[in-house]
């Protein structure tokens, strides 16, 4: 018995033992295999490094000195302008006062004196924490070093905050760490920074903000210039003083508990106004050529962001589409020039594109331009009616494209009232003219087959039509803006420009290239997008060159040249004309948008206020006479080519008019193509019957009328001549088509991807 419980303990023992050893071992392997996967995360992590590394672009010390400044180039490689300031005031670190190091040091990288890497792996970790807890980019981790590696060679867009480019820019921390003093360091870095307004560089602020140097601020100046860098515009101290005085506390705050400062002084600093010794705010010294071409800058800034870089820390070299000359000529004839305003108080914003790619050649944000910055740019204002030169974009295109109507579709331009409203619709004249065909009711600019063409459409169609066009028309708008939506210049013109190459929209484009200093480049050209059907787009323009020939655009006429275009002008509210009781009679807003083959111009004249004034006298005529005297200019030395008229379009003249028709079921029986006896000249002495067409442009009687209200009369414009309607209304064709075709509105797309089935 006694012998057989000691078994039992020897056997128990021995596996307990068993059980001990089997797990230690497992542990061991435990151990082993996280030390594995360790080393080789360290290994693969270094691996990758390394192969981002090698990769990492170089930097010098004239690098290291630059400004953070993007240049401007044009499409011919020649440098235009750089968007800082044109004099940098280089401190040197002997003349940086021990203040400023103290204060940029203590809220940028407190241990900046201490590691010997360029990177910190504390504060990475730190930042990484904080981020953690915060579900958010709440804190950063990069040395002073860091943020001088990627303002010198990368781009600060939160895009581009890749792996790859953590892992160069600390692999050129640690080479600039090794070539260069902590000294060196700091003085690159304050000289280095964008600080507004086009300053870089903390000496250079001290001047434009305290004119004075650096060694002359007092601490609560040193600390604001020290945290202005963190986001040199929120702190703004002239537009934006609270928030200028909460970072300039922040830098306080921290110099004191780095013990930089003592506590009597800590007090005094934040004690102080923010606006103490502060310049009062001045418009920049600024060059002709940067005046110039201030708006166009100004949409180049925009675009660069749009695009998720800093234009102003990332040292770009941006190549933009501007022709320097053209965009001189068109301030020129809008400050100084020889087309005539009504006062000096009425404005213009107006636009030259390309339409073959889409490149915005010139644009005019105003006429006597303040020396100011990035200011007011007319040009892209979308707040103002388009009047009728809406019309080939949501009626008139849309109509031809879906429903596959005919010039010579006979239109009722009869007394209206808008569904669901006792509103109705008049023209300038207060009158109706009838049954009339498609191609006289846009030269004339009628309302009413305006509306009641974009009701036939369908204002869902219609909207979907302008918006692959770049103009954006709320799918939910009443029938109203068929004669009149909000657009800009910049829009109308991209627009225009789809008509002038036979449907293909390019959208309209500032920057044609960006160049990063680490060698990469992007290129932003496009081939463009067939929006609407070669047919559409010929058929229009062939009907907007009548507007120009013997329509409501007479004075845009240049001879001999070929040229599409259309008018708009809107009046002004019943609200308006309570106020302003001497302004009936005269337009609020004044349009013209024409093109070419080679260039579309979009002009829109008015007033910023209701209080400026009207547009009266040979004012009503300013944006007629400025598209004339700028392409005019544009075309000295261009080919005068005429559209080609695809095969899928058939041109019979009808009742002495030359028409035009989609070929296939949707032209008349018994209409052939006559194409090859047409003749431009031939057919404006059928259609005119008057062979004086020129208009002089020294005329100051104006005659154009619309409005934007439809109790009054809604947008259209006159004819120069009331016998050119009576003539006109007599030679038109009699010709009656069926009404719209079966067409699924949901087919849209469906039916837009047969657009590049027409064939020339």
């Amino acid at each position: 018995m006694i012998e057989d419980k000691n078994t039992m303990r020897r056997e128990s023992r021995r596996n307990y033992q068993k059980r001990r050893s089997t797990k230690s071992h497992l542990g061991i392997k435990i151990v082993k295999w996280i030390f594995l996967i360790v080393l080789l995360l360290v290994v693969s992590g270094i691996g990758l490094f390394a192969f981002y590394a090698k990769d990492a672009p170089n930097i010098s010390q004239d690098q290291l000195q630059s400004g953070g400044t993007s240049s401007l180039y044009n499409n011919d490689g020649k440098f235009l302008l750089s968007l800082g300031s044109e004099k940098r005031i280089y401190v040197k670190n002997k003349d940086i006062p021990q203040l400023l190091k103290d204060a940029v040091v203590s809220v940028e990288d407190k241990r900046f004196y201490k590691d010997k890497l360029g990177v910190d792996p504390i504060r990475i970790v730190g930042s990484m924490l904080t981020n953690a807890k915060s579900n958010s980019i709440a804190a950063g981790g990069s040395t002073i070093t860091q943020q001088l590696v990627k303002l010198t060679v990368f781009s600060t867009a939160a895009s581009q905050r890749t792996l790859k480019r953590k892992a160069q820019e600390a692999w050129l921390a640690v080479k600039v760490q090794h070539e260069f003093s902590k000294d060196q360091i700091l003085e690159f870095y304050i000289n280095k920074v964008f600080m507004n307004y086009g300053n870089y560089g903390m000496g250079t602020a001290a001047n434009y903000y305290y004119g004075k140097s650096l060694k002359k601020l007092d601490l609560a100046q040193i600390s604001l210039i020290a945290g202005m860098p963190n986001a040199p515009v929120a702190y703004d101290p002239y537009l934006y003083p609270q928030k200028a005085k909460y970072r300039r506390n922040i830098v306080l705050k921290t110099m004191l508990q780095n013990e930089k400062i003592t506590k009597d002084e800590y007090n005094q600093a934040v004690n102080e106004p923010i606006t103490h010794g502060l310049k009062k705010r001045r418009a920049d010294n600024e060059s002709k050529i940067r005046k110039i071409d201030d708006p166009y800058i100004k949409e180049v800034v925009s675009e660069v962001k749009n695009k998720g870089f800093d234009p102003y820390n990332d040292n770009l070299k941006i190549t933009i589409n501007i022709d320097q000359k053209a965009q001189n000529k068109l301030y020129e004839l809008g400050n100084n020039g020889p087309v005539p305003f009504t006062n000096n108080k009425m404005q213009i914003g107006a636009t030259v594109i390309d339409p073959n790619n889409g490149h915005v050649v010139a644009i005019l944000g105003g006429r006597h331009l303040p020396s100011v910055q990035l200011g007011l740019d007319r040009a892209v204002q979308t707040g103002r009616s388009t009047g009728s030169s809406i019309k080939p974009v949501l009626d008139y295109g849309p109509a031809i494209q879906y429903l596959n109507w005919s010039t010579a579709k006979m239109l009722d331009d009869s007394k209206y009232v808008y569904p669901g409203t006792n509103i109705q619709l008049y023209d300038w004249d207060n009158k109706y003219d009838g049954m009339m065909p498609m191609r006289k009711a846009l030269e004339q600019s009628r309302n009413v087959p305006a509306v009641k063409t974009l009701a036939d459409v369908g204002v869902k169609r219609a909207s979907a039509f302008a918006r692959r066009l770049g103009v954006n028309v709320p799918s939910n708008s009443g029938l109203s803006v068929a004669i009149g939506a909000n657009a800009s210049s910049l829009q109308m013109t991209g627009a225009y420009s789809a008509f002038a190459t036979r449907g293909i929209y390019h959208k309209p484009q500032f920057v044609s290239k960006i160049e990063t200093p680490d060698g990469l480049t992007r290129n932003y050209d496009s081939n463009g997008v067939r929006v609407m059907k070669k047919s559409t787009a010929y058929m229009i323009t062939d009907m907007l060159k009548g507007v120009i020939k013997h329509g409501s655009g007479t004075n845009a006429k240049i001879p001999d040249l070929y040229q599409a275009g259309k008018t708009g002008t809107v009046k002004y509210s019943d609200e308006d004309l309570a106020k302003y009781p001497g302004y009936n009679s005269t337009p609020k807003d004044s349009w013209f948008v024409g093109y070419t083959r080679s260039y579309a111009i979009g002009i829109w004249t008015g007033y910023d206020n209701l209080k400026d004034g009207t547009i009266s006298g040979i004012g009503q005529q300013s944006a007629q006479l400025m598209y004339k005297s700028m392409m005019t200019y544009l075309m000295r030395n261009k080919p005068n080519l005429n559209w080609q008229q695809p095969n899928s379009v058939i041109r019979a003249k009808t009742g002495g008019t030359w028409q035009l028709y989609v070929r296939g079921r949707h032209a008349p029986a018994g209409v052939s193509d006559s194409a090859a006896s047409y003749d431009e000249d031939d057919e404006e002495t059928d259609t005119n019957n008057d062979t004086n067409n020129s208009v002089n442009t020294n005329n100051t009687q104006s005659s154009s009328s619309e409005t934007s209200t439809p109790r009054q009369s809604s947008r259209v414009e006159r004819s120069q001549s009331s016998q050119s309607h009576e003539q006109s209304s007599s030679s038109t064709t009699s010709h009656t088509q069926s009404s719209r075709p079966t067409i699924n509105e949901d087919n849209e797309e469906h039916e837009q991807s047969h657009a590049d089935s027409d064939k020339d």
